[in-house]
């Protein structure tokens, strides 16, 4: 086992692609992961579980049916299991998930937009 903080301004430098969640850290069956946002995402849910958006760097406006959140840097925003929501950033914005372990980033919806599951770095 590691004894070192993790350093969010590291991990996020080693991330090149958007929309690709990677994991830094896990708790439980939770994972911790970075990932840049740019642009728009497609409508998906997870329907067995809440996922938490923690903004590090930027602005990201979550949408849902009925209606926009908007997150800042410093701010975060529990999205509950089942809710269906359609992250969307104009400029990149950097953000940290928190969700458990084996959720996709498209829930069930799958396509294009599905990045690889479980890739630590």
């Amino acid at each position: 086992m590691e004894r070192r903080a993790v350093n969010l301004r590291e991990k996020l430098a080693l991330v090149d692609e958007q929309w690709t969640p990677k994991v830094v850290a896990e708790m439980n069956d939770y994972q911790f992961k970075v990932v840049k946002l740019t642009g728009d995402f497609i409508w998906h849910d997870h329907p067995e579980t809440d996922e938490t958006f923690i903004v590090l760097e930027g602005q990201l406006r979550i949408d849902l049916r009925e209606g926009p959140v908007h997150v800042s840097a410093g701010e975060m925003y529990v999205v509950p299991k089942g809710v269906e929501h359609k992250p969307y950033a104009e400029k990149e914005v950097k953000v940290m998930l928190i969700e458990p372990r084996g959720i996709l980033n498209t829930g069930h919806e799958g396509g294009d937009a599905t990045a690889e599951n479980d890739v630590w770095i």
